[in-house]
């Protein structure tokens, strides 16, 4: 199997970019981004999106509760493709700032600034089903639907299945451990 997405851009072309923020928005700029990648499908363009946290132990009167902050307040760190189109969705984005680069034009962090910001690489998920293969649905509210695989997305782990409903094949998003190879 290739790391290509259906553009045929290689998954590892992404780069990491940091995103500036109104500080306390982190979390909200994420939620935003993440809904307004999967609404306007710009998922092979936008693929992950990050806010570093840490956890540590705070002690109030003699108890000990393990709670998480923010590695860096007012910022956010997105992989994607830059395009016209997902940098105007990023810039856009209620809470965003801009770009962490100079002027309008983001710079993309090295491999070493990744790893130190605690930013985790996903590994690819192994699966024993490709394209065109029939599947059988093991769980969700489509279990035991039969359907043929159309679109295998290794990044955010889920494909895209045709099911047969209502006399009708539907397009439906499934995660890989929700399906089984007949």
């Amino acid at each position: 199997m290739t790391d290509n997405n259906e553009n045929g851009k290689e998954l590892k072309d992404a780069k990491w970019y940091v995103v500036h923020t109104y500080s306390g928005y982190e979390n909200k700029v994420s939620a935003n981004l993440e809904k307004m990648v999967e609404n306007r499908g710009m998922s092979e363009e936008i693929l992950e999106i990050a806010v570093p946290t840490e956890e540590y132990t705070d002690t109030k009167n003699g108890k000990q509760t393990v709670k998480e902050r923010k590695l860096f307040p007012g910022y956010v760190l997105v992989k994607m493709h830059i395009t016209d189109e997902s940098w105007y969705l990023i810039r856009n984005t209620r809470g965003v700032t801009g770009f962490v680069g100079p002027g309008s034009k983001p710079v993309p962090l090295s491999e070493s600034e990744v790893k130190a910001l605690g930013v985790q690489e996903k590994t690819l998920p192994q699966i024993d089903f490709k394209v065109g293969d029939v599947i059988k649905v093991t769980s969700g509210p489509f279990e035991s639907f039969m359907g043929t695989v159309d679109n295998i997305n290794f990044e955010k782990a889920k494909v895209k299945v045709f099911v047969s409903m209502f006399g009708r094949e539907t397009l439906v998003e499934l995660e890989f451990n929700q399906i089984e190879r007949m």
